[in-house]
Parts: C-alpha cells; sequence; structure tokens
C-alpha cells in the first residue's frame, strides 16, 4: 500500500499517477491522530469505490480512471488526516442556500448521505465558465457578471470565473452566485502559486469547478479537496466520460459535469453529437448515488441543448463559449433559459 504521507516532499503536491505524494501536514490540519470515526471513514470509501469497480466489471468495462483498493485506503486515510474539522459555510455566503434549521453535519463525505443541508438536486442549474476568454476577463468579467444577474429565469445562474477576477465579480453582481474555476487542497503556509479555498471563500466564492478537461487534476487532489472546504460550498467535479464520472461520484461532491473533450468550444452540443453519454452517464452517476447533482456541458449554446440535457436525465448545463463569445451574451442567456 502506498504511504498517505510523504515525509521527503515538504508541500502537498498531490501525484497524478494513483498513490498519494501528500506531505508535511504541518498548517493544514487540526488532527493529531488519526480518530476511530476517520478510520471508518477510510473503510467506507474503499467500500463504495469497490462497489463501483464490482459493477463496471460485471458490465464487462475496465475501470480506467480510478486507483485500486490500496491507493482508496491511502487516499481516505489522507483526507482524514489532513482535512481541517468541517465547519459550517460563512453565513454571508447562504442566502441564496435553502438549509435545513439545526442540520448536522459529519466528519467525512465519503460514501455517506450528508446530515447538512444542500440544494435540492432538481434544481435547474446553468453554470456559465468565463474561463480565460478575452470577453470575459477583467472589465468584461464584470459586466458578463452583471448581466447574468439581470436575467429574468428561475433557474440556477452561476458564473465561474478567474480567481483573478472573483472579488470584483462578487462585488459587481452581489446577488449572482459565483464560482472559482479551480482550488488546491492547502492550508496556509508556504504553497507558492496554489488556490487556498479559504481565500477564495474569504473573496466571496460560494462554489468551484475542479478536475476540468482544461486543468485535470487527480482523484487525491478531488478528496481532499471536498474533505477541507465547509459545509455548503459547493463543488463540481468535471469528468471526460462515464468511467471517471462514477469515480468521481464515489466522493459524493455536489455535482458532476460530463463534457466529452473533443466537444468542447465546439458548434454541436454533446446533447446532439453524442446523447449516449450524457443518459449513459446520468444512469451510471445514479448507481452510485442519490445525492449527486449531474450536468453536461461541450457545445450547449441553445434553449433547446439545454432541455435535451435535462431530458437526458441532468439538471443543468456547464456552458462557456455559446455565452462568453456571444455577440450578445443577455439574449443568449435568455435564449439558454427559455425552455425551462
Amino acid at each position: 500500500m502506498p504511504s498517505a504521507i510523504d515525509d521527503s516532499n515538504p508541500h502537498p503536491r498531490l501525484s497524478r499517477k494513483g498513490s498519494i505524494t501528500k506531505s508535511s501536514i504541518d498548517g493544514i490540519t487540526s488532527h493529531s491522530i488519526l480518530s476511530a470515526k476517520s478510520a471508518t471513514c477510510a473503510v467506507s470509501c474503499v467500500s463504495l469505490y469497490s462497489h463501483v469497480i464490482d459493477m463496471m466489471l460485471a458490465k464487462g468495462r475496465e475501470m480506467t480512471s480510478a486507483p485500486n483498493t490500496a491507493d482508496l485506503f491511502a487516499i481516505s486515510l489522507a483526507v482524514t488526516i489532513t482535512a481541517p474539522e468541517k465547519r459550517p459555510f460563512p453565513a454571508r455566503l447562504t442566502q441564496s442556500m435553502v438549509l435545513e434549521a439545526g442540520a448536522g453535519t459529519q466528519a467525512c463525505r465519503h460514501g455517506q448521505r450528508e446530515l447538512s443541508a444542500r440544494r435540492a438536486v432538481s434544481d435547474c442549474i446553468v453554470v456559465v465558465n468565463f474561463k480565460t476568454y478575452q470577453t470575459a476577463h477583467g472589465a468584461s468579467a464584470e459586466e458578463l457578471a452583471r448581466v447574468m444577474s439581470g436575467i429574468d429565469t428561475e433557474a440556477r445562474l452561476v458564473a465561474a470565473v478567474s480567481a483573478l477576477d472573483l472579488s470584483a465579480v462578487v462585488t459587481a453582481a452581489p446577488d449572482l452566485e459565483v464560482w472559482c474555476q479551480h482550488l488546491d487542497p492547502v492550508g496556509f503556509g508556504s504553497n507558492t502559486g496554489w488556490m487556498h479555498p479559504e481565500t477564495a471563500i474569504e473573496r466571496g466564492a460560494s462554489g468551484t469547478l475542479i478536475n476540468h478537461a482544461e486543468h485535470k487534476v487527480s482523484i487525491e487532489h478531488v478528496a481532499m479537496l471536498l474533505d477541507q472546504v465547509p459545509e455548503g460550498f459547493e463543488v463540481c467535479a468535471c469528468a471526460a466520460d462515464i468511467d471517471e464520472a462514477m469515480a468521481l461520484a464515489a466522493l459524493v461532491p455536489n455535482y458532476v459535469a460530463v463534457e466529452p473533450p473533443e466537444l468542447i468550444g465546439g458548434d454541436v452540443s454533446v446533447t446532439s453529437a453524442d446523447p449516449g453519454i450524457v443518459s449513459g452517464t446520468a444512469a451510471a452517476v445514479r448507481e452510485v448515488s442519490e445525492e449527486v447533482g449531474i450536468l453536461c456541458g461541450a457545445g450547449v449554446k441553445t434553449g433547446a441543448d439545454v432541455a435535451k440535457a435535462i431530458e437526458l436525465g441532468t439538471i443543468g448545463v456547464l456552458l462557456a463559449s455559446g455565452v462568453t463569445k456571444a455577440a450578445d451574451p443577455g439574449a443568449a442567456l435568455s435564449g439558454l433559459t427559455s425552455e425551462l
């Protein structure tokens, strides 16, 4: 079994080869020992992943996106040892969230039903990824956020923005949900260039994308991030195919978004080019968890695309150029939500 802690590496650099090289936990952990609850959580994570792998093997498919059982146990131990104690999401960022009074929290989310409240997965959500498009950065990002905030729709609109634009966008459109495009499971200290979740939250982020096709990370990275962020902070894990979607769903993020890389940024929606990957992901994720919301993306540009995505089993879409490169972003957004 690979080591969960590698003291030779002073920074929390996470391997992409299926084993953890998580190192010094100074400044990251509030736990000094692995408790019985944490050990139980580790076993639970292994059990759930084993179930996923067994299901796929029974269908004659290879599990190419998930680590082996030994690695899973190491992931779970690293997560439960290094993750800070769960804490409530800052009240100033929860006005748009439906919270259950008195809901408790659990120390680990892997393989367990959350007691804390979440938004209902039945809510339709449209996440606009600003990426680094020239029309969606700096002052243009602020203007696009204001446009999004002014759209009259019952769907949830979310802007996923550059970390450099985060604070300015939140200020420009205070009623709009704003996510990061990426975060790192690091603590305070010597982590040059990494993106600390606490900083993002302080600057107004209410969620994040992770593992986007244009910024892939290891499954360890996703697992550790999920256990570091506070309850109520939403995480949308991106997947390139059904196998990866199942592996990520076992970690119980708020959402899994399937986006075939070859269709990202194109003119043909995934709902038309490959509807099977959308419906297949929806079915596969439901086999793993009833709690994870399912999104799809790649080439989504019209209200018909969004309506088809819902028909295929998702609760919304993740898109970028359909809005950020549109001549009239407001009209594009209105069109996207017109058939909901």
